[in-house]
C-alpha cells in the first residue's frame, strides 16, 4: 500500500508515524516544503527570541517513513504532482496542509517559521522606545503580546482588536488583561483599515505608529484542496464524511486546520486527533474492516503569557467555555507540558483524546 501524506505538521506527523507502527508494510511518504517539524505552539518564542520552534524531520519521524522535500501542485487521480515536476502515486493520502493567514500589506504574519523568523529579525532591529503592533486578539495574538512584551519590556507594544480572547470566560478575560497591563501593554479596541509603511490606519480613523506590525489571525487554509478539484465549503476548506475522507474522493483523507469538521476548532488539539483516526481508520480498512465514525471531544483551552505566566480555560466538550479557569506559574508550568505532550505524539503517533458529545 502506498500512502502519500501531504504536510508534516501536528496531524501528518502523527498520521504517519502511526500508520507505520500500524501497517505493517505500507510504503509511506511524507511531503513537506522544508525539512523542519515547526511547533506553531512556539512560534512565539521563536520571533521574541526566548525559544525555539524548529525540529529536523529526521527527528520526528520513523526511519523508514521516506521524505520529499518539495510543495504540492496538485492532488490527481491516484498521484500527488510536486513542483519539482514529479509525481507520486498513492493507494491513499492524507492531505495536512494546515492553515494560514492573509495579513494586510506591510504586516508579518506570524503563523509560519518563515514569518517568525522575519519578525524575530524585524523586531531584533528596533531601538529601545520603539513600537511595536500585533493584530489579532485570540490566542495566537495574545501568546505573540505577551511574549514580546516580556522579553523586551524596553518596547513599546501594542494590541490591536476588536475582542481579547472572547471565547474565553470573563474571569480568564479580565486575568490576560491585567497581566498585559503589567507589561504596559495597550488595548486598541478597533481594526486595522491599512499599513502604510510605519502607520496604522484604523477602521474609527484613528492613525498609530508601529515600527513593526505582526498578523496574528489565522483563519484561511491553502487553496491546495480546491485547486485540486476536491469539494470545499465556503471557506476553502476539504468536504469530509464521518471518517475524515473526502466526499469527492474517499481515498483522500484530509485532517487538521484544512479540513471542513463542524465544531472543531484550529489547534493541535484538534489536528493530532484526526490525523490519528485517518491511521486508525487506514489500519482497520486494510484488514478488512469497517471505518469508525471520528468524535473528538474538547476539555479545555491553554495559552502562556510570557515564560512565568499562563492561563488554561475548563471548557465542555464542545469547547464552550466554563467559568473554571487557572491562570499564574501553575498555568504556564500546565500549558508547557501540553506543548510537549503535542510535540510527543507527533514524534511517537501516540495520541489521546476525549469522544465528543452525546448527540
Amino acid at each position: 500500500m502506498d500512502i502519500v501524506v501531504i504536510g508534516a505538521g501536528y496531524a501528518g506527523t502523527v498520521a504517519a508515524n502511526r500508520l507505520n507502527k500500524k501497517v505493517p508494510g505500507a510504503r509511506i511518504t511524507v511531503v513537506n516544503p522544508r525539512g523542519d517539524f515547526i511547533e506553531r505552539v512556539r512560534l512565539h518564542e521563536q520571533l521574541a527570541g526566548s525559544g525555539a520552534a524548529a525540529r529536523p524531520l529526521t527527528e520526528m519521524l520513523r526511519d523508514s517513513i521516506a521524505v520529499e522535500i518539495a510543495s504540492v501542485d496538485k492532488i490527481g487521480d491516484g498521484a500527488v504532482a510536486l513542483d519539482d515536476g514529479r509525481s507520486l502515486s498513492f493507494d491513499h493520502a492524507i492531505l495536512a496542509a494546515g492553515s494560514i493567514a492573509n495579513p494586510l500589506p506591510g504586516a508579518i504574519a506570524v503563523d509560519t517559521w518563515e514569518g517568525a523568523e522575519q519578525a524575530r529579525i524585524a523586531l531584533a532591529a528596533v531601538p529601545a522606545g520603539g513600537s511595536v503592533t500585533v493584530i489579532g486578539g485570540g490566542l495566537t495574538g495574545i501568546e505573540t503580546t505577551a511574549e514580546i512584551a516580556e522579553a523586551r519590556p524596553d518596547l513599546r507594544v501594542r494590541l490591536v482588536s476588536e475582542t481579547v480572547a472572547g471565547a474565553l470566560s470573563a474571569g480568564a478575560q479580565r486575568h490576560i488583561r491585567n497581566t498585559l497591563a503589567r507589561w504596559n501593554v495597550e488595548i486598541v479596541a478597533d481594526r486595522v483599515a491599512e499599513i502604510d509603511a510605519t502607520t496604522l490606519r484604523l477602521r474609527s480613523g484613528t492613525e498609530l505608529d508601529s515600527d513593526v506590525t505582526l498578523w496574528a489571525i489565522i483563519a484561511a487554509v491553502p487553496d491546495l484542496a480546491a485547486r485540486s478539484g476536491l469539494a470545499v465549503d465556503i471557506d476553502g476548506r476539504a468536504l469530509v464524511d464521518a471518517n475524515l475522507r473526502s466526499i469527492t474522493d474517499p481515498r483522500v483523507f484530509v485532517v487538521g486546520d484544512c479540513a471542513a469538521v463542524p465544531g472543531m476548532r484550529m489547534a493541535c488539539a484538534t489536528a493530532a486527533p484526526q490525523g490519528a483516526h485517518a491511521a486508525d481508520t487506514l489500519a482497520r480498512m486494510s484488514k478488512g474492516r469497517e471505518p469508525r465514525s471520528f468524535s473528538l471531544g474538547y476539555s479545555g483551552q491553554g495559552l502562556s503569557l510570557g515564560r512565568h505566566d499562563g492561563l488554561v480555560q475548563a471548557t465542555d466538550r464542545n469547547d464552550v467555555a466554563q467559568r473554571l479557569y487557572l491562570g499564574g506559574s501553575v498555568a504556564s508550568f500546565a500549558k508547557e507540558r501540553v506543548s510537549r505532550y503535542a510535540a510527543y505524539a507527533s514524534r511517537t503517533g501516540n495520541s489521546v483524546w476525549l469522544n465528543g458529545p452525546k448527540q
